[in-house]
């Protein structure tokens, strides 16, 4: 266990301050920057690097430097040479799993949005969830208590409803899989022209990559059929995203990669990679994530409402999505993107706000 530990870290990491600043029994330099500022000057004297997706983790970055740990408080690792990694012996964390409910809250609030507007019925109408690791298994289960059937698409997992099935009888599709290049299974532009012409329903969410989706393909898809409609959390090239998408009408909900940003999800980000770290060193992991967090404030929620209300009232995703179409309207959307990630509205992790209101907690899940 080294005596003093020199970290450097993305500031816009949730709790940084309170997690990296001390550990047990080494003095520790907790250096926080802004994204663009962490380069590989700033990196060769460090031991530690914590970051989030807005940046590659490479060679390029990391060569010549101390760096022993790389850490990624995101659930996704696209952004990361993994290979490179593991030939410097450099250990690496990610946060996969932290955020799995936050994205289904997500998902949920979407579904009941789109319940209102009309275009789903729990009911009458088949979901096709194409990746089910943790986020697509867990949105299964909340789909069978709205009375939702799935078609489940996941080969690596043997859940081998073809695509090509799903493409036929799914009424509306969401994407949870990683991004992935090569090998039989890759995942990127999953969804192509020649997939979406295969597509007899009519509703594509993306809550999962954003390159999971030819973005070019999805317009022209949209531009076919006045019926045609999607809801995108995640973009191409963000957050230089195709703005003609965002723009069009039939994206119906359309936000700015916060699926997984509730409050309690960033939390968990930060407390994955931290006991990670921990791990790492061999010492006990200290910091309290809970306490750490604030109090919920009560007295929004009443027994008296329905699922619908009470979803949408603990998250009103419709305000994410006004401020997005509004923001794409702008000069500064680019700019604007980056802010509102940074600066995005408290959500709280809704089990914790029905539990606050002594209301049941597993209603959803």
């Amino acid at each position: 266990m080294p005596k003093q530990l020199n970290i450097t870290a993305d500031a816009n990491i949730w709790g940084v301050e309170g997690a990296f600043s001390h550990l047990s029994d080494i003095k520790v330099n907790l250096n926080t920057l802004a994204l663009p500022k962490i380069n590989p000057q700033q990196l060769q004297h460090t031991d530690v690097l914590l970051t989030r997706s807005g940046i590659q983790i490479d060679e390029a970055l990391l060569h010549g430097s101390a760096v022993r740990f790389v850490g990624t408080a995101t659930i996704g690792d696209d952004h990361v040479d993994k290979l490179y990694l593991q030939s410097q012996a450099i250990t690496f964390a990610s946060a996969a799993g932290s955020s799995t409910q936050s994205v289904v809250e997500y998902m949920l609030a979407v579904f009941f949005t789109l319940e209102n507007m009309g275009k789903l019925s729990f009911s009458n109408d088949k979901l096709g969830i194409i990746g089910v690791g943790r986020i697509g298994s867990l949105l299964d289960k909340a789909c069978g208590k709205l009375g939702l059937q799935t078609l489940l698409n996941d080969p690596p997992r043997g859940l081998n409803t073809s695509l090509d099935d799903v493409l036929e009888t799914a009424d509306i599709l969401t994407l949870h899989t990683p991004l992935t290049h090569d090998g039989e299974f890759a995942t990127h532009h999953l969804l192509d022209a020649e997939k979406l012409s295969q597509f007899k329903g009519r509703g594509v969410i993306n809550a999962g990559r954003g390159a999971c989706i030819d973005n070019q393909a999805l317009l022209d898809w949209l531009n076919q059929d006045v019926e045609h409609f999607a809801v995108l959390d995640c973009w191409e090239d963000e957050p230089n995203i195709h703005l003609d998408l965002l723009k069009h009408p039939q994206v119906l909900i359309a936000t700015p990669h916060i699926a997984g940003h509730s409050l309690d999800g960033k939390a968990a980000n930060t407390y994955f990679v931290y006991k990670d770290l921990c791990a790492f060193l061999q010492i006990s992991p200290s910091w309290d994530m809970q306490a750490a967090l604030p109090d919920i404030e009560t007295g929004a929620l009443s027994s008296n409402m329905s699922k619908s209300e009470l979803a949408l009232t603990m998250y009103p995703i419709t305000n994410d999505s006004q401020a997005m179409k509004h923001a794409g309207k702008t000069d500064n959307f680019k700019a604007w993107f980056s802010s509102y990630r940074k600066n995005y509205p408290v959500r709280r992790a809704w089990d914790k706000v029905l539990a606050a209101h002594n209301l049941d907690k597993d209603i959803f899940f």
